[in-house]
């Protein structure tokens, strides 16, 4: 094993839709890849900035456990639809919205008031039903910035008395998972690939979160490191352990791998032939002349590359 902890790299970013892409890092050194995905998945989960209602007021409600004349859902469904509307905030400042609707149907997210500092990512989500051709519903929310998940308690918005504090969920990411399998480079075997899907709620790209989460923890590590740098190496490739860019990796597949005889392979091993790009390096005519490679060993190699489509 390499006492060298090489620095990886993101080699595939491969998008399910404009809000879940899975990210591909490798190679991580022996075990790297549990540590890096558990590491990311938690601050994607708990620190990435985002907006959310922090505070809400209902015209003519004094609290929420409470109906509203001429509205299909109470003031805690209501509330409820309020907390999965999603904001871009820009501003650090608190913003205070109006949302008026009158008239029987359907309100959403998109009927919200907007000034030029906030933005509704989900305009058509459902706040309410107004059932009542006469019904009008007046409703002020506050939306705020933070991270991760805050309690009423919390809320600097309970301090204003007309206004109904909710805890608010301010993380943009609604769900990682990660998963990590083995990979090789040259002869090195027992390296990491992690695999991370992240899901975002639209107010930012997987790749936005995914590069905030890796930059929250730079930034923790290198409060921790004081004045130590450990030297970085060059991301560790395929390409480059081959020592040509333009080679495909499978030709630095080892010669064990290939599930031949054990007669043949170690004939192979015995005459410095490793990989298959050794292999490939010599003709029928050379083969046959290694010591303990004969015709059938030959034949037998033939036809494991042409199973294999190489």
């Amino acid at each position: 094993m390499s006492k060298v902890i090489h620095t990886p790299g993101l080699v595939n970013i491969k998008d399910h839709s404009p809000i879940s892409a899975t990210f591909t890092v490798e190679p991580l050194h022996t075990g790297y890849g549990m540590t890096l995905g558990n590491s990311l998945r938690r601050v994607l989960l708990s620190s990435i900035a985002g907006a959310a209602i922090t505070a809400f007021k209902i015209e003519g409600i004094t609290h929420e456990f409470t109906s509203l004349p001429g509205v299909k859902e109470d003031v805690v469904d209501v509330m409820l639809n309020l907390k999965s509307v999603r904001f871009r905030l820009f501003s650090a400042e608190p913003q205070t919205l109006r949302l008026t609707k009158s008239g029987k149907g359907v309100v959403t997210a998109g009927d919200i008031t907007l000034n030029a500092d906030v933005e509704v990512v989900n305009p058509k989500q459902v706040i309410a039903t107004l059932d009542d051709s006469k019904a009008k519903l007046v409703v002020d929310v506050v939306v705020e910035t933070g991270r991760g998940y805050r309690t009423i308690d919390d809320s600097s918005s309970s301090k204003a008395s007309d206004m109904v504090a909710i805890d608010a969920v301010f993380s943009p990411v609604n769900r990682v998972r990660y998963k990590v399998e083995n990979t090789r480079v040259g002869q090195m075997t027992d390296l990491d690939k992690l695999l991370i899907t992240i899901d975002t709620d639209g107010t930012l790209t997987p790749r936005e979160a995914f590069e905030e989460a890796s930059a929250i923890l730079v930034n923790q590590y290198t409060a921790l490191a004081g004045q130590t740098r450990v030297e970085t190496t060059e991301p560790l490739t395929n390409e480059g352990a081959a020592g040509d860019n333009d080679e495909p990796p499978e030709l630095m597949t080892p010669i064990e791998d290939l599930n031949l005889s054990a007669r043949t392979t170690n004939a192979l091993v015995n005459n410095e032939i490793h990989t298959l790009k050794d292999l490939f390096s010599l003709s029928d005519a050379e083969l046959k002349d290694l010591k303990g490679f004969g015709s059938k060993a030959l034949d037998e190699v033939k036809e494991k590359l042409a199973e294999l489509e190489l």
